[in-house]
């Protein structure tokens, strides 16, 4: 079975290593590489590649911002020049961690370990990838044909649209597949609360809560929307307000 490849390093003596350590390796071709985090979410999200060897400190987003943006979770070997983040994984069970320098035999060994890991979420992955502060600060959406970082500040709601979300923000609607959900576990519940089964707000973004003739509630937003709340959100938001 033939696999491709991405190779995400910012120095191009290390990219230019781990392309000569692929070369033996004849099922393996590489489809990209990048030079910064950014580029290689973009690249992980265009092209599914089967294989992805990631640094773990780039320019402009680290590796594990990366993965937390496209939700990767299979076929990454890590690259890492620091002992902290290495042990870290081994003591998680992360697919692999490459220590640099590192010899050809421990690139091999890494690619069978992840080539057996293949199609399986690695064991402690979501527990690595766990926002250490309260919530995730930004999300990945698509922007015309390409990509874009949005910071969830900027986010006013979010609302379910089927197997997507859709993030409102400064007047537009991005979309992204991923069920509202799990992405609500991703945020910070101080700051972002489910009103509704479809509906996400922003608090920074409500202006007011209204009452309906049919004694339900709606959230006044800021850009003029208004949004359904259900019982068990108008609860919610009591308690964050």
């Amino acid at each position: 079975m033939s696999l491709r490849a991405l190779i995400a390093e910012d120095e191009p003596l290390a990219r230019r290593l781990l392309a000569e350590y692929l070369r033996p390796h004849a099922d393996i071709h590489i489809v990209a590489e990048a030079d910064n985090g950014l580029d290689a979410a973009r690249a992980i999200t265009e092209l599914k590649p089967e294989l992805v060897f990631l640094d773990i400190q780039m320019p402009r987003l680290t590796g594990l911002e990366v993965l937390e943006l496209t939700g990767r979770r299979d076929g990454i070997i890590f690259t890492t020049a620091y002992d902290q983040h290495a042990l870290r994984a081994f003591e998680l069970h992360a697919v692999d961690y490459l220590l640099k320098p590192f010899s050809q035999a421990r690139f091999d060994a890494a690619l069978e370990r992840a080539r057996r890991l293949l199609g399986q979420a690695a064991p402690g992955l979501e527990r690595l990838l766990a926002p250490a502060g309260p919530g995730i600060a930004r999300v990945l959406v698509r922007d015309g044909e390409g990509l874009q970082v949005l910071p969830v500040d900027d986010i006013a709601y979010i609302e379910a649209q089927a197997d997507q979300v859709a993030f409102h923000a400064h007047g537009r609607e991005h979309l992204k597949n991923q069920r509202i959900s799990e992405l609500e576990a991703l945020l910070d519940p101080a700051r972002f609360v489910r009103v509704h089964r479809s509906f996400i707000i922003n608090l920074a973004a409500l202006q007011g809560l209204e009452r309906t003739d049919s004694d339900a509630h709606l959230a006044r937003m800021r850009n003029g929307k208004r949004i359904p709340v259900s019982r068990s959100g108008y609860e919610r938001l009591r308690k964050a307000i």
